[in-house]
């Protein structure tokens, strides 16, 4: 046994007291120079994250150059995005209207599980949808910097100011149809209250096209990219609002196109001899004039024309944000996609406008090019609008989230003939869908009335073999989708009903012997 002093047993006591001290002293540097290093190295994660750079059209139907969709269209500056990236060819919206077709995209959710089938409500006054992560506050939560410009919701411009959570953290240029307008509409009235959208022409006649609203959204997205900061990536949208109408483009715009009916789709007046009448619900009574009304007012090759017109200028200012991107040295660590919220018609179907389930409407431009993606490359497998929230998500390396409906497109955009089993899917209104796949297009309404189309051999989509291929209406009839929600509380605007056997079109009821209104 040993024995100790007090002394020593009191200076012993003291050195372990000084030992521990100088061990939790330790202790906290050490954790403090682990937290300093971990935030150092999530932030160095982050900046070398690739930037996305979003870039939005509006009512673009595949009349695009690399879509082959008119013979005559010019758009040179998409064409080279095209060639440096991948192109579906395939790309169909959830939507053929606005406000239902942009949700889902930001939300990664179909119309038919939300709801939101009209241009209203706004899906953040819906309760069960208030709180959804939208694709840019995912990109914010994950350290990027978050940019809007123009038109990427339907009709959200500026940030609500009872909102906690931005839908962007910085905001530019606001936007708006047809502006400058003229003092007056430059074409006759027109049928359904002679709406003021619907209008076309050459204007302003000065030919200055920096006075347009297109023109505004290109010059702020390309004043911030001049203007972005360093150190953390950025995700950028430009929304554009042409070609929707008013298609109103300045003289050297129109002067690309012929102003002759070489112009002109194909747009056979037995058309819709084989279709069911219910295919009329979906768009009984809109402010778009049927193809009557413009034939008869001399207006077809003017609104093709226009519409052609006001898609090259688009291209135009498409191509001055991607030189900006270029000059500031961002192309190569940027992923660019460009979309269209879905298409229109121009006299097909006997109609103008969208709000149907056939190609016209449905089929939009998609195109992703940057890291990731290869060159080059056309993928004619069906794909959705739906697909950009996990494909962006999945190429810029963030958490996965659990609610999303769309399926990644990165397996495509490596190889275009990567397998991908599920078709592209288009409801309008509850009940109604397309399904798409690369072969065929099955139509079911919601009174069970049926199309379908051999689309590799039938691409203007004129003969419905419905009753002619039972076997192929059963395996399409399995891709409906199970969840199939009604509009919700606030629904207003192109809004169809049919309970009991009645179809309600925005509150009023079609009759049974109800003629198909066309210059009401």
């Amino acid at each position: 046994m040993f024995l100790f002093s007090r002394e020593v047993v009191g200076t012993t006591s003291r050195l372990l007291y000084f030992k521990s001290d100088y061990i939790v002293l330790l202790m906290k540097q050490i954790f403090l120079l682990l937290s300093t290093v971990l935030c150092l190295s999530l932030s160095s994660l982050s900046a070398h994250k690739p930037n996305v750079l979003f870039l939005a059209m509006d009512d673009q139907n595949d009349w695009i150059g690399c879509m082959g969709g008119h013979p005559l269209v010019k758009t040179p500056n998409i064409d080279a995005l095209a060639a440096r990236g991948t192109l579906f060819t395939n790309a169909h919206t959830q939507s053929p209207l606005c406000n239902p077709a942009r949700t889902s995209l930001m939300v990664g959710l179909r119309p038919s599980t939300t709801g939101i089938h009209g241009l209203a409500p706004w899906f953040r006054d819906v309760r069960q949808w208030a709180d959804l992560v939208s694709l840019p506050q995912h990109f914010a939560n994950n350290g990027y910097q978050t940019y809007s410009n123009g038109k990427i919701y339907h009709s959200l411009r500026h940030q609500p100011a009872d909102m906690d959570d931005p839908e962007f953290q910085h905001w530019g240029a606001i936007g708006g149809f047809g502006i400058p307008k003229p003092p007056k509409k430059l074409i006759p009235p027109t049928p359904f209250g002679d709406h003021a959208l619907m209008d076309w022409g050459v204007w302003p006649l000065d030919n200055d096209d920096t006075t347009k609203s297109d023109w505004e959204v290109a010059s702020k997205a390309i004043e911030m990219l001049d203007n972005m900061p360093k150190g953390k990536p950025f995700f950028l949208t430009a929304g554009f609002y042409l070609p929707h109408v008013p298609c109103y483009a300045t003289q050297k715009w129109f002067d690309l196109y012929p102003d002759d009916a070489s112009i002109l789709p194909k747009m056979p007046k037995n058309d819709r001899d084989d279709v069911p009448f219910s295919s009329w619900w979906t768009h009984w009574s809109l402010p778009e004039p049927r193809q009557k009304w413009i034939e008869e007012n001399d207006q077809d090759i003017n609104l093709v024309r226009s519409y052609l017109a006001s898609t090259s200028f688009i291209d135009n200012q498409i191509g001055r944000v991607l030189e900006a991107l270029d000059r500031n040295g961002f192309t190569d660590n940027t992923i660019i996609v460009l979309w269209s919220d879905h298409g229109y018609h121009l006299g097909e179907k006997l109609i103008t406008g969208k709000n149907t389930l056939w190609a016209r409407s449905t089929r939009v431009p998609l195109i992703f090019a940057g890291p990731g993606v290869k060159g080059g490359q056309k993928c004619n497998l069906p794909a959705e609008l739906l697909d950009m929230y996990p494909t962006l998500a999945d190429l810029c390396d963030l958490p996965e989230l659990k609610h999303l409906e769309g399926i990644s497109l990165v397996p495509q955009l490596t190889n275009a003939n990567a397998s991908r089993k599920r078709p592209a899917i288009t409801s309008h209104n509850q009940g109604n869908f397309s399904i798409v796949s690369e072969k065929w297009r099955y139509i079911h309404y919601v009174d069970g009335a049926e199309e379908l189309y051999d689309i590799e051999n039938d691409y203007d989509e004129w003969t419905n073999l419905a009753s002619q291929k039972p076997d192929v209406l059963k395996k399409m009839r399995k891709w409906l989708p199970k969840i199939d929600n009604g509009p919700v509380e606030g629904s207003s605007h192109r809004v169809l009903t049919y309970y009991h056997g009645v179809p309600v079109w925005e509150g009023k009821i079609i009759g049974e012997n109800d003629p198909v209104p066309h210059d009401d």
